[in-house]
This record gives C-alpha cells, sequence and structure tokens, in this order.
C-alpha cells in the first residue's frame, strides 16, 4: 500500500490528548488502521479569520494526510449563513451576502495552506437545495426528540433567549455535508471541537438512516488554558490565524507567554513535532523554566505552521530588539514587525540625538534629552551616540530606519520613508 497504517494514528491522537467524544472507538480504531480512510473537518466563515481554536482542527487533517489518509477541508460558505447554536447564549446575527463570501474567501485561503489538503465549500452542494427537497430528504429522517436533546440546544431552550428555527436546522444542513462527502468522497470520520458533537451525531446518524452506512465521528476538547479559561481568548479578543488581524509579531509573542503548565500540551495539540520530542522539549523545559525554551519551541513551531519560517525568523528578531536586543544586524521584515508594534515618526536629517528624542514622547524637553544621554540611557540603532552629533542617513538601517531607545524597554521608530 505505501503507507505504514500499522501506525496506530488513533493511538497518537490519543497521546495528544485529542479524542474526547467518539463514535465506538473500536470500530473506529479498526477502520483506520484497515488503510485510506476519507475524514473532514469544517469551519463556518463567521468572521473573516479562523482562529487558533481551529489549527487544532487544521493539524489533526494534516496529521491524518501524513498518516496517507484522505484529509479534506470545508470552509462553510452554506453554514455560516444559518449560524451555529452550539456554544452560543444567543442568536447570533445572519451576515450579508456579501460579508459572507468575503469572509469565506479568506478563511478558505487558510484551510488550505495551513492544512495543506483539498478545500471544498458546502454552498456548492447547499445552495441549490431547494426547500420541499430539504424537507423530504433530509427533515423527514431527523427526530426532533433527539435534535433536541443535543447539548448545544439544550442549552438554548433552557436559556432566556431561546432559539430560532433557523439555528435549530443547522445540524440538519451539517448532516447534510456529511452524508454528500460520504456519498461523493468516501468520507467516513468526520471530526470537530467538542462543542460539535452534536452536529457530527446528525450527520451519523442521517448516513445510517438515509444510506444504512455506519460512519465515525470524533471531538477534541475545547482548547483550554491552565487555569480554565477558554484559550485563543485574550483581553483583546481571539488570537487570529491571519496576519493583518494579529500579526506575526503578536502571534509570536502570545505562546512565548504562555503559561509553564500548558506548553506540554500546546506543543502536543499545536505543533507537529511527535510525541516523543513534544514530551522531550517540556521535560527540558521544566528542568529551567525561567529560561522560556518551552515557550519558544512552541512559538517558533506554531508561528511557521501559520505564518511561514521567514516570519518566524523575523517575529523572533524583532522580539529579541524588543528585549534588549541591537536591531542593527536584524532582517528588513524584523524592523517592518516592530514598526506595527513601536511608536513611530518621519526621520530628520540633521538634527541631534537630543532634539530627535526630544521631539519624541521618550523626552519630555531638550533638557531631559540631554540628562537621559549623559546618563548613557540613550541608545540610536543599540548604540550609544554623542548629543550633539547630527544624526544623518548614514544612521539608517536600510536606508530607512532609525530605532531610539531610551533605558531597558522605551522605543521609539524613526522612519524616512514617511519624511
Amino acid at each position: 500500500m505505501g503507507h505504514h497504517w500499522g501506525m496506530d494514528l488513533l493511538a497518537d491522537l490519543e497521546a495528544r490528548g485529542l479524542i474526547q467524544d467518539s463514535t465506538d472507538r473500536d470500530a473506529l480504531r479498526a477502520r483506520i488502521q484497515a488503510g485510506q480512510v476519507g475524514v473532514y473537518y469544517g469551519v463556518d466563515p463567521s468572521a473573516d479569520s479562523a482562529h487558533v481554536g481551529n489549527l487544532i482542527g487544521l493539524l489533526v487533517l494534516r496529521r491524518f494526510a501524513d498518516a496517507g489518509h484522505q484529509a479534506i477541508a470545508l470552509a462553510g460558505g452554506a453554514t455560516g449563513m444559518i449560524g451555529d447554536p452550539g456554544g452560543r447564549s444567543k442568536e447570533r446575527n445572519l451576515l450579508d451576502a456579501e460579508t459572507l463570501a468575503r469572509n469565506t474567501k479568506r478563511i478558505a485561503d487558510q484551510l488550505e495552506r495551513i492544512s495543506r489538503v483539498p478545500l471544498v465549500n458546502n454552498l456548492a452542494w447547499t445552495g441549490s437545495l431547494t426547500l420541499l427537497d430539504f424537507l423530504r430528504d433530509i427533515g423527514k429522517h431527523a427526530n426532533v426528540n433527539q435534535m433536541i436533546a443535543r447539548e448545544s440546544v439544550k442549552a438554548r431552550l433552557e436559556s432566556e433567549n431561546g432559539i430560532s428555527f433557523t439555528e435549530f436546522s443547522y445540524q440538519l444542513l451539517q448532516g447534510n455535508d456529511y452524508l454528500h462527502l460520504c456519498r461523493h468522497h468516501d468520507v467516513t470520520v468526520q471530526i470537530g471541537g467538542s462543542d460539535q458533537w452534536g452536529n457530527l451525531l446528525a450527520g451519523v446518524d442521517l448516513i445510517r438512516k438515509v444510506d444504512g452506512k455506519h460512519v465515525h465521528a470524533f471531538t477534541w476538547p475545547l482548547l483550554l488554558r491552565a487555569d480554565g479559561k477558554k484559550f485563543g481568548k485574550s483581553e483583546e479578543g481571539a488570537v487570529w490565524l491571519a496576519a493583518d488581524r494579529t500579526s506575526p509579531y503578536q502571534f509570536f509573542q502570545y505562546w512565548m507567554n504562555v503559561a509553564d503548565a500548558d506548553v506540554e500540551r500546546f506543543l502536543l495539540q499545536l505543533t507537529l513535532l511527535s510525541v516523543e520530542e513534544c514530551r522531550a522539549v517540556a521535560a527540558e523545559h521544566g528542568q529551567a523554566p525561567h529560561r522560556r525554551l518551552g515557550q519558544r519551541r512552541l512559538a517558533r513551531e506554531v508561528t511557521a505552521i501559520v505564518h511561514g519560517p521567514e516570519a518566524t525568523a523575523a517575529a523572533e528578531e524583532a522580539s529579541a530588539v524588543l528585549f534588549g536586543g541591537s536591531p542593527a544586524g536584524a532582517s528588513a521584515q524584523a524592523l517592518e514587525f516592530l514598526a506595527t508594534e513601536v511608536p513611530l515618526s518621519p526621520f530628520q536629517s540633521g538634527v541631534t540625538l537630543a532634539a530627535a528624542l526630544a521631539a519624541t514622547p521618550l523626552a519630555s524637553s531638550l533638557s531631559d534629552a540631554r540628562r537621559t544621554i549623559s546618563q548613557g540611557a540613550a541608545s540610536v540603532n543599540g548604540s550609544v551616540v554623542d548629543e550633539d552629533r547630527p544624526l544623518d542617513e548614514a544612521d539608517l538601517l536600510y536606508d530607512r530606519w532609525l530605532l531610539l531607545r531610551k533605558g531597558k524597554r522605551n522605543y521609539h521608530l524613526l522612519d524616512a520613508a514617511t519624511s
């Protein structure tokens, strides 16, 4: 067969803590070991970017693909119009067609780039579905008692907001996706986060009733931090996979700052390192947590998966500069990352360092600037400069940037391109 099916992929997923609920576990294991299996994971375009919670699913797809299975990513162009009640206390605001189309395109690009597997959009087979066909072919097989018993629906029925018929029908559409992919792409495993369990079962039930086939599903636990908070929801909101929503620098920093208690699990679930290597890194980290070896390895691996190796190297360089390193050897991309993280103003040639400092928030006045310089607390691109020497084009890095630093952690970037 060319592939070593004997490698127990399910055991690997279990060791990573990636299986919470599943249909018959032994049948699932047997099916995966029997040969190539079709598996899919879907993301709805309710925002214009996927977030770190979706990263687990995209990487599980890659783990299946790397083991020789047929993995498919699904962008929910149709289901995104309806709104999934799972994990939400109230109805979603429905997005207009234009926003949905834009979101779908952006999310589809991310799904394809990160999971590296083929992509489908459920609008392709749902857009032409008529109401009567839906009611006859799918609705007829849907047991309302069962639908109401699903966790995601039950929670909403008991809440003051209730649930609309639209969101109630969501699980039928997702079930229909599974049926379509089972028939046309030989998919027999659907995966998702634990809040998707009800939707996954809806598909398993539908396929059994309509085609008499036994198919499989499993979920992973939602990503929570060691303190129990929902992961990826930082104070400012989610950690996005789009570079224009969470910059590669901020993304890298996010992982540099995770708690020691989270390092091993995040390495296991959010990187493609082997289980053995994840455990070895975590053990080495445990010997000297203050060195942050675990966080650094995590930040490198995850940022490279999402943004590529070049952006990862630049983010790491930018981070080294902001933590006291010299910008003199940094790449042009690292300086561009810095420009989005520190205050910026135009560079003017011929101005002394004291005058340049005084023109930024780093000094309150010319005399304050001179005091800072005389104490040796000011630097230009990491070097100390005499206060009376004028700054000119020769001081610029890449003929463009000049980084002023005051003390250990206060920065201001001058940009010759805006002057």
